[in-house]
Protein backbone atom coordinates (compact mmCIF):
# COMPACT_ATOMS: atom_id res chain seq x y z
CA UNK A 1 0.00 0.00 0.00
CA UNK A 2 1.10 3.94 -0.56
CA UNK A 3 0.24 5.77 2.22
CA UNK A 4 0.28 10.16 2.42
CA UNK A 5 -0.27 12.48 5.65
CA UNK A 6 -3.13 15.17 3.67
CA UNK A 7 -3.56 17.95 5.13
CA UNK A 8 -7.14 18.62 6.80
CA UNK A 9 -9.07 21.38 8.39
CA UNK A 10 -9.43 19.22 11.46
CA UNK A 11 -5.18 18.96 10.86
CA UNK A 12 -2.96 16.02 9.32
CA UNK A 13 -5.05 12.62 8.68
CA UNK A 14 -3.13 9.64 6.97
CA UNK A 15 -4.61 8.21 3.80
CA UNK A 16 -4.17 5.52 1.66
CA UNK A 17 -4.03 5.79 -2.60
CA UNK A 18 -6.73 3.85 -3.59
CA UNK A 19 -6.40 2.79 -7.69
CA UNK A 20 -7.99 5.31 -8.90
CA UNK A 21 -5.76 8.03 -7.82
CA UNK A 22 -7.79 9.22 -4.71
CA UNK A 23 -6.95 8.88 -1.34
CA UNK A 24 -8.88 7.03 1.50
CA UNK A 25 -8.43 8.70 4.70
CA UNK A 26 -7.49 6.03 7.05
CA UNK A 27 -9.87 6.60 10.43
CA UNK A 28 -13.24 7.89 8.53
CA UNK A 29 -12.82 4.57 6.95
CA UNK A 30 -12.68 2.74 9.77
CA UNK A 31 -15.20 5.14 11.49
CA UNK A 32 -17.45 4.53 8.35
CA UNK A 33 -17.08 0.49 8.09
CA UNK A 34 -17.26 -0.26 12.12
CA UNK A 35 -13.23 -1.40 11.99
CA UNK A 36 -12.58 -1.34 15.96
CA UNK A 37 -8.33 -1.11 15.56
CA UNK A 38 -7.49 1.95 18.04
CA UNK A 39 -4.19 2.25 15.91
CA UNK A 40 -6.32 2.53 12.56
CA UNK A 41 -9.03 5.38 14.10
CA UNK A 42 -6.21 7.22 15.86
CA UNK A 43 -5.91 8.87 12.35
CA UNK A 44 -2.20 9.69 12.18
CA UNK A 45 0.40 7.83 10.21
CA UNK A 46 2.44 7.29 13.14
CA UNK A 47 -0.25 5.48 14.68
CA UNK A 48 -0.42 2.82 11.87
CA UNK A 49 2.70 2.26 11.92
CA UNK A 50 2.76 1.63 15.37
CA UNK A 51 -0.26 -0.87 14.42
CA UNK A 52 1.82 -3.52 12.54
CA UNK A 53 1.02 -5.82 10.20
CA UNK A 54 -2.88 -6.55 11.98
CA UNK A 55 -3.88 -2.48 11.28
CA UNK A 56 -2.50 -2.92 7.91
CA UNK A 57 -3.89 -6.32 7.48
CA UNK A 58 -7.56 -4.64 8.41
CA UNK A 59 -6.95 -1.65 6.13
CA UNK A 60 -6.48 -3.99 3.42
CA UNK A 61 -9.75 -5.45 3.58
CA UNK A 62 -11.07 -1.53 3.76
CA UNK A 63 -8.72 -0.91 0.64
CA UNK A 64 -10.41 -3.75 -1.50
CA UNK A 65 -13.68 -2.78 -0.68
CA UNK A 66 -13.35 1.01 -1.83
CA UNK A 67 -11.15 -0.33 -4.82
CA UNK A 68 -14.60 -1.89 -5.64
CA UNK A 69 -16.80 0.90 -5.15
CA UNK A 70 -18.31 0.71 -1.74
CA UNK A 71 -20.47 3.13 -1.45
CA UNK A 72 -19.69 4.27 2.05
CA UNK A 73 -15.63 4.44 1.63
CA UNK A 74 -16.10 6.49 -1.76
CA UNK A 75 -17.88 8.88 -0.14
CA UNK A 76 -14.54 9.61 1.70
CA UNK A 77 -12.46 9.50 -0.47
CA UNK A 78 -10.31 13.21 -1.68
CA UNK A 79 -9.13 13.46 -5.39
CA UNK A 80 -6.57 16.09 -4.76
CA UNK A 81 -5.32 16.82 -1.76
CA UNK A 82 -2.42 18.90 0.14
CA UNK A 83 -0.14 16.31 0.69
CA UNK A 84 2.33 16.76 3.76
CA UNK A 85 5.47 14.68 4.69
CA UNK A 86 4.66 11.23 5.44
CA UNK A 87 5.61 11.80 9.20
CA UNK A 88 5.31 15.58 9.42
CA UNK A 89 6.61 15.85 12.92
CA UNK A 90 8.53 12.69 13.76
CA UNK A 91 9.19 11.55 17.08
CA UNK A 92 12.89 11.81 16.83
CA UNK A 93 15.34 13.14 14.87
CA UNK A 94 15.79 11.91 11.19
CA UNK A 95 18.75 9.31 11.19
CA UNK A 96 21.01 9.88 8.02
CA UNK A 97 24.07 8.20 6.56
CA UNK A 98 27.19 10.15 5.14
CA UNK A 99 29.49 8.80 2.37
CA UNK A 100 27.30 5.42 1.20
CA UNK A 101 27.88 6.00 -2.84
CA UNK A 102 31.65 6.00 -4.03
CA UNK A 103 31.36 8.42 -6.84
CA UNK A 104 30.04 10.70 -4.21
CA UNK A 105 32.93 10.54 -1.84
CA UNK A 106 35.30 10.82 -4.84
CA UNK A 107 33.50 13.66 -6.90
CA UNK A 108 33.77 15.74 -2.78
CA UNK A 109 37.28 14.53 -2.45
CA UNK A 110 37.75 15.99 -6.15
CA UNK A 111 35.85 19.80 -5.06
CA UNK A 112 37.87 19.67 -1.89
CA UNK A 113 41.41 18.82 -3.10
CA UNK A 114 41.81 16.25 -0.54
CA UNK A 115 41.47 12.46 -0.46
CA UNK A 116 38.74 10.86 1.39
CA UNK A 117 38.90 7.19 2.46
CA UNK A 118 35.85 4.82 2.33
CA UNK A 119 34.70 4.83 6.30
CA UNK A 120 35.22 0.82 7.55
CA UNK A 121 31.79 1.47 8.80
CA UNK A 122 28.96 3.77 8.59
CA UNK A 123 29.08 6.99 9.05
CA UNK A 124 25.79 8.63 11.23
CA UNK A 125 24.19 12.30 11.74
CA UNK A 126 20.67 13.64 12.24
CA UNK A 127 18.45 16.47 10.64
CA UNK A 128 16.23 17.57 13.16
CA UNK A 129 12.24 17.67 13.22
CA UNK A 130 12.41 21.18 12.49
CA UNK A 131 14.03 20.62 9.35
CA UNK A 132 11.06 18.45 7.99
CA UNK A 133 8.31 19.62 5.29
CA UNK A 134 6.46 18.01 2.74
CA UNK A 135 5.83 17.87 -1.42
CA UNK A 136 5.16 21.51 -2.53
CA UNK A 137 6.64 22.86 0.82
CA UNK A 138 9.64 25.54 0.40
CA UNK A 139 13.11 25.31 0.42
CA UNK A 140 13.90 28.29 2.31
CA UNK A 141 17.27 29.74 1.60
CA UNK A 142 18.79 32.53 4.41
CA UNK A 143 20.98 34.48 2.67
CA UNK A 144 22.40 35.59 5.82
CA UNK A 145 23.38 32.45 7.11
CA UNK A 146 24.22 30.94 3.57
CA UNK A 147 25.01 31.07 -0.19
CA UNK A 148 25.61 27.40 -1.07
CA UNK A 149 22.20 25.68 -0.56
CA UNK A 150 22.40 21.93 -2.36
CA UNK A 151 20.29 18.95 -2.95
CA UNK A 152 20.95 15.04 -2.26
CA UNK A 153 18.11 12.77 -3.33
CA UNK A 154 17.96 9.78 -0.70
CA UNK A 155 16.13 6.99 -0.05
CA UNK A 156 14.50 6.68 3.53
CA UNK A 157 13.70 4.11 5.61
CA UNK A 158 10.64 3.88 7.58
CA UNK A 159 11.20 1.49 10.15
CA UNK A 160 8.23 -0.19 11.63
CA UNK A 161 9.62 -3.03 14.40
CA UNK A 162 11.35 -1.16 17.39
CA UNK A 163 14.79 -3.51 17.73
CA UNK A 164 18.45 -2.74 19.33
CA UNK A 165 21.25 -5.01 17.85
CA UNK A 166 19.48 -5.92 14.99
CA UNK A 167 20.99 -9.01 13.22
CA UNK A 168 21.69 -8.45 9.73
CA UNK A 169 20.12 -11.05 8.32
CA UNK A 170 16.82 -10.15 10.48
CA UNK A 171 17.21 -6.14 9.72
CA UNK A 172 14.53 -6.10 6.32
CA UNK A 173 12.21 -7.18 8.96
CA UNK A 174 12.13 -4.46 10.65
CA UNK A 175 11.64 -1.60 8.07
CA UNK A 176 7.72 -0.70 7.51
CA UNK A 177 8.04 1.18 3.84
CA UNK A 178 10.00 3.57 2.17
CA UNK A 179 10.30 7.02 1.21
CA UNK A 180 12.10 9.59 -0.72
CA UNK A 181 14.19 12.31 1.04
CA UNK A 182 15.95 15.71 0.08
CA UNK A 183 19.25 15.92 2.56
CA UNK A 184 19.28 19.49 1.43
CA UNK A 185 22.79 21.27 2.79
CA UNK A 186 24.58 24.28 3.33
CA UNK A 187 27.80 23.69 2.91
CA UNK A 188 29.53 26.77 3.85
CA UNK A 189 27.73 26.47 6.85
CA UNK A 190 29.22 22.42 7.04
CA UNK A 191 32.41 23.92 6.48
CA UNK A 192 32.61 26.60 8.78
CA UNK A 193 31.57 24.55 11.81
CA UNK A 194 34.05 22.12 11.45
CA UNK A 195 33.04 19.74 8.46
CA UNK A 196 30.65 18.25 10.99
CA UNK A 197 27.27 17.32 9.58
CA UNK A 198 24.48 18.58 11.80
CA UNK A 199 24.19 22.48 11.67
CA UNK A 200 24.58 23.19 7.87
CA UNK A 201 22.09 19.68 7.32
CA UNK A 202 19.79 20.90 9.93
CA UNK A 203 18.29 24.40 8.99
CA UNK A 204 14.55 25.11 8.22
CA UNK A 205 12.80 23.21 5.72
CA UNK A 206 15.95 21.48 4.71
CA UNK A 207 14.86 17.98 4.53
CA UNK A 208 11.67 17.40 2.25
CA UNK A 209 10.32 13.68 2.31
CA UNK A 210 7.25 12.24 0.60
CA UNK A 211 5.04 12.10 -1.61
CA UNK A 212 4.10 8.43 -0.12
CA UNK A 213 5.50 5.45 2.23
CA UNK A 214 5.09 2.91 0.33
CA UNK A 215 5.10 -0.46 2.90
CA UNK A 216 7.62 -2.85 2.52
CA UNK A 217 5.79 -5.86 0.74
CA UNK A 218 5.39 -3.84 -2.32
CA UNK A 219 9.39 -2.77 -2.69
CA UNK A 220 10.61 -6.48 -4.07
CA UNK A 221 14.87 -5.36 -3.64
CA UNK A 222 15.09 -1.83 -2.01
CA UNK A 223 18.60 -1.97 -3.25
CA UNK A 224 17.75 -1.82 -7.23
CA UNK A 225 15.74 1.36 -7.37
CA UNK A 226 16.55 4.12 -9.63
CA UNK A 227 16.85 7.25 -8.21
CA UNK A 228 17.37 10.70 -9.56
CA UNK A 229 17.70 14.42 -8.69
CA UNK A 230 16.61 17.49 -11.63
CA UNK A 231 16.81 21.35 -10.57
CA UNK A 232 14.51 22.88 -13.25
CA UNK A 233 14.37 19.83 -15.42
CA UNK A 234 17.84 19.33 -15.38
CA UNK A 235 19.12 16.22 -14.30
CA UNK A 236 22.10 16.78 -11.89
CA UNK A 237 21.92 13.07 -10.00
CA UNK A 238 21.22 9.55 -11.67
CA UNK A 239 22.09 6.42 -9.82
CA UNK A 240 20.41 3.08 -8.82
CA UNK A 241 20.66 2.19 -4.55
CA UNK A 242 22.67 -0.70 -5.40
CA UNK A 243 26.07 1.74 -5.87
CA UNK A 244 25.06 2.22 -2.02
CA UNK A 245 28.47 1.05 -0.37
CA UNK A 246 27.01 -0.39 3.14
CA UNK A 247 23.49 -1.55 1.96
CA UNK A 248 20.35 -1.47 3.96
CA UNK A 249 19.95 -4.57 6.09
CA UNK A 250 23.90 -3.36 7.56
CA UNK A 251 22.97 0.52 7.95
CA UNK A 252 19.94 -0.74 10.43
CA UNK A 253 22.28 -3.52 11.98
CA UNK A 254 25.04 -0.87 13.09
CA UNK A 255 22.71 2.16 13.92
CA UNK A 256 20.51 -0.34 16.14
CA UNK A 257 24.21 -1.62 18.11
CA UNK A 258 23.25 -0.56 21.59
CA UNK A 259 20.93 1.63 20.24
CA UNK A 260 17.17 1.08 19.84
CA UNK A 261 15.00 1.36 16.87
CA UNK A 262 11.20 2.30 16.94
CA UNK A 263 8.81 2.62 14.58
CA UNK A 264 8.74 5.79 12.60
CA UNK A 265 12.00 6.15 12.96
CA UNK A 266 13.41 7.15 9.74
CA UNK A 267 16.66 6.59 7.78
CA UNK A 268 18.12 8.67 4.75
CA UNK A 269 20.59 5.80 3.24
CA UNK A 270 23.07 8.48 1.65
CA UNK A 271 22.94 10.16 -1.93
CA UNK A 272 24.82 9.78 -5.46
CA UNK A 273 27.10 11.81 -7.06
CA UNK A 274 26.02 15.11 -9.10
CA UNK A 275 25.75 17.22 -6.22
CA UNK A 276 26.18 21.15 -7.02
CA UNK A 277 29.38 21.57 -4.84
CA UNK A 278 31.05 18.98 -7.05
CA UNK A 279 30.06 20.81 -10.35
CA UNK A 280 32.56 22.69 -11.98
CA UNK A 281 32.10 25.79 -11.33
CA UNK A 282 29.83 24.66 -8.27
CA UNK A 283 26.18 24.99 -9.03
CA UNK A 284 24.04 25.74 -5.79
CA UNK A 285 20.43 25.94 -5.53
CA UNK A 286 19.44 29.61 -5.19
CA UNK A 287 15.80 32.06 -5.65
CA UNK A 288 13.40 30.45 -8.11
CA UNK A 289 14.66 26.73 -8.36
CA UNK A 290 12.80 24.26 -8.40
CA UNK A 291 14.14 20.36 -7.22
CA UNK A 292 12.46 17.10 -8.10
CA UNK A 293 13.55 13.98 -6.27
CA UNK A 294 12.55 10.91 -8.20
CA UNK A 295 12.73 7.08 -6.52
CA UNK A 296 11.58 4.36 -8.66
CA UNK A 297 8.21 2.52 -7.75
CA UNK A 298 7.88 5.63 -5.02
CA UNK A 299 7.44 8.73 -6.68
CA UNK A 300 8.66 12.12 -7.26
CA UNK A 301 8.93 14.51 -4.72
CA UNK A 302 8.85 18.33 -5.71
CA UNK A 303 9.58 21.71 -3.93
CA UNK A 304 10.49 25.18 -5.03
CA UNK A 305 13.58 27.22 -3.50
CA UNK A 306 12.86 30.83 -2.12
CA UNK A 307 15.16 33.55 -0.65
CA UNK A 308 13.14 34.80 3.07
Amino acid sequence: MRFATISTSSGPVAAVLLNDGRFLPVAAACEAAGVASRALRQGGMQAVIEGGAPALEELAVLVARANGGEASLSALTVADPKLMAPLPTPRKNVFCVGRNYAEHIAEGARAQNTTVAVTEVPVYFTKPCTAVIGPGATVPIFPHVSTQIDYEVELAIIIGTAGRDIPNERALDHVWGYTILNDVTARDVQRRHGGQYFKGKGLDGSCPMGPVIVTSDEVANPQALALRCLVNGEIRQNSTTAQMIFDIPTLIASLSEGLTLEPGDILATGTPSGVGYAMTPPNFLKDGDEVTCEIEGIGRLTNPVRTV
